[in-house]
């Protein structure tokens, strides 16, 4: 398999990290690429131009990094991403980390076309808000959660998207304000797979 990829995505980072826990590293070959520069073999594996892109060994490419997750968990019999026995609440924590992912990485890309004041815009506000809304959330719900010894997808979103906050908009400065959620993903990026993959 061939993954399509740059280090600072938090989606690529998310689907290298979903290799490592399965024990997939050696059945993936990691293509680097700069996906703003029209890298020609991207666009040819994902006409939209977009990493993360796995090409499986079949020859068909995926997209998406949540898509890719659930494949590769489908491959590897190492502890599952989405058990079964809570999946609802792995793919309600999933959807969180995705959101908030989603709402920084939106900021960032904005930050860098139209400026930082892009963030006075009625959109900039509206994502500002959602985040800060989805910190109070993951803070009030990790209070009494324990660190469990397995890691699931919705641990790695949140945590992915945690550490991209710190990478790319240290002003939200979530670390102070929410003592809980630090706590909590202070011990899920203790793991070796965090470590290889940091942001850089």
């Amino acid at each position: 398999m061939e993954l399509y990829l740059n280090a600072t995505s938090p989606y690529a980072r998310l689907v290298r990290i979903v290799l490592m826990e399965k024990g997939l590293t050696d059945a993936v070959t990691l293509k680097w690429c700069d996906p703003w520069a029209d890298d020609a073999d991207l666009l040819k594996a994902n006409p939209a131009g977009r990493i993360p892109a796995l090409v499986t060994e079949e020859g068909t490419t995926l997209s998406e990094s949540m898509l890719i997750a659930v494949y590769l968990d489908s491959v590897s019999l190492n502890p599952p991403m989405l058990p079964a026995a809570n999946l609802v609440d792995v793919l309600h924590l999933t959807g969180l980390g995705q959101n908030l992912m989603d709402a920084a990485f939106t900021t960032v890309i904005a930050r860098k076309h139209y400026g930082n004041e892009i963030d006075d815009s009625e959109l900039g506000q509206r994502r500002s808000r959602a985040i800060q809304r989805l910190l109070n959330q993951l803070n009030s719900e990790f209070g009494e959660k324990q660190l469990a010894s397995t890691i699931n997808l919705g641990d790695i979103a949140i945590a992915v998207a945690l550490d991209y906050l710190v990478f790319r908009l240290p002003d939200v400065k979530w670390q102070e304000k929410y003592p809980q959620l630090k706590e909590w993903h202070a011990g899920v990026t203790a793991r070796e797979s965090f470590h290889q993959t940091a942001f850089c």
